[in-house]
């Protein structure tokens, strides 16, 4: 009997190498040593403008060369994927260039930093399917975290009935310290927003995801709540440490957002995104009340799933802890046995497998960039009413 094929090759070039070039590297490695995948991943380049930098992450995930220039990645023919994982203002340049060279793209969140830039992003990712089959996708990874996916199959399965109440939260608290340096997530020639677009644009993806609705309307309200920082300090995770003496510079975002939201479907939500909430080190949390049931999610709990179902007797309601690692559970059947939970890295490897399986399949990616684009509408449209003070609809 005659072995079968090896899976073709899929030559992926990144675009950047701090922190989300780790997340996506070891993705990248881990996949197809899990999930038996339609082609192989094959690390051929990393591109950065600070070389060392990049070739500490190469020689770390095994990448097979570095190059300071990203475009010389869209020139190569055994790369077929450019993994765009760089800020903000960089990604329509280099996604539009990419499409425009044949090549698929993942781009990390948020999709772009502004609307315009999403439009034009989107248009190129629709172009580019039409002619050469290239195909897009953004990286809103906690889609893909087993709770949050099992969650949707029971919005989907009717288990909570018609969706009343979407409640939404992401804290964290790494800009507690009013003399943490300034970072380029601090700009917003670079970063576009603040909390709201750095860490508000997840939930708003995860409560659309989730729900299997859109939001359609927003009334928001953004602070900054320190207006300058030091120019310079130690880096430290995704901040840092700085000097109360030392030269300050201005902070261009926000620290914190909070809106409220209707969906399409007549839900009624509310979201709140922050960098100041002291002792919430990654605090992203989803409520979803229906008129059936109830399901919550805490991501510093993040293998497990509250569920409430108002069918059952009376004298037998309450939330159920649902601990989602059964092989029956998204995504568990390639990893370990149930009771052992995953951590933060693995919805990037699920990411990987989604994407791969798509692209071989001639399937759409999702989130591609019209889902990257509405969430960008959203962030639009609460930046607006926070500047005008009332409600404004999702253009």
């Amino acid at each position: 009997m005659s072995e079968a094929a090896p899976a073709p090759d899929l030559g992926v070039g990144m675009v950047g190498y701090a922190f989300m070039g780790a997340a996506h590297s070891h993705a990248w490695r881990t996949a197809p040593e899990f999930f038996e995948l339609p082609a192989r991943p094959r690390l051929r380049a990393i591109a950065g403008r600070n070389v060392d930098a990049a070739r500490q992450t190469a020689d770390r995930f095994h990448w097979e060369s570095v190059t300071p220039q990203w475009r010389d990645l869209l020139e190569r023919d055994d790369i077929d994927l450019i993994d765009i994982c760089t800020p903000g203002d960089t990604h329509a340049e280099m996604a539009i260039a990419a499409l425009e060279a044949g090549k698929h793209v993942l781009c990390e969140k948020p999709l772009a930093n502004t609307v315009e830039e999403a439009q034009r992003m989107a248009k190129a990712a629709e172009t580019a399917a039409a002619t050469t089959g290239a195909r897009a996708m953004v990286g809103f990874t906690y889609r893909r975290t087993p709770a949050v996916a099992y969650a949707r199959r029971l919005v989907d399965e009717g288990r909570i009935g018609t969706i009343r109440h979407v409640r939404a939260q992401y804290l964290q608290d790494w800009l507690s310290d009013e003399d943490a340096p300034l970072t380029w997530r601090l700009d917003k020639t670079k970063a576009g927003s603040g909390a709201l677009g750095d860490i508000g644009a997840h939930i708003v993806d995860m409560a659309q995801f989730v729900a299997g609705d859109d939001i359609v309307r927003v009334n928001g309200m953004l602070e900054t709540f320190v207006e300058t920082r030091p120019v310079e300090g130690v880096a430290s995770g995704i901040g840092g440490i700085g000097s109360a003496n030392a030269e300050r510079g201005p902070v261009t975002v926000d620290d914190a957002a909070a809106f409220l939201a209707r969906f399409a479907g007549g839900a009624f939500a509310t979201f709140e995104a922050t960098r100041y909430a002291s002792g919430r080190r990654n605090g992203l949390r989803l409520e979803i009340n229906g008129t059936k049931g109830s399901l919550a999610f805490d991501f510093e709990d993040m293998n497990v799933l509250n569920f409430y179902d108002a069918t059952q007797p009376s004298d037998e309601q309450g939330f159920r802890r649902i601990s989602v690692t059964e092989p029956s559970h998204p995504y568990l059947h390639a990893w370990w046995p149930p009771g052992h939970g995953l951590g933060y890295e693995h919805g990037f490897t699920h990411q990987v497998v989604d994407l791969v399986t798509d692209l071989a399949e001639g399937r759409q990616p999702r989130p591609s960039f019209d889902d990257g684009l509405r969430v960008q509408r959203v962030l639009a449209a609460v930046t607006s009413s926070s500047d005008s003070g009332g409600w404004k609809d999702v253009a």
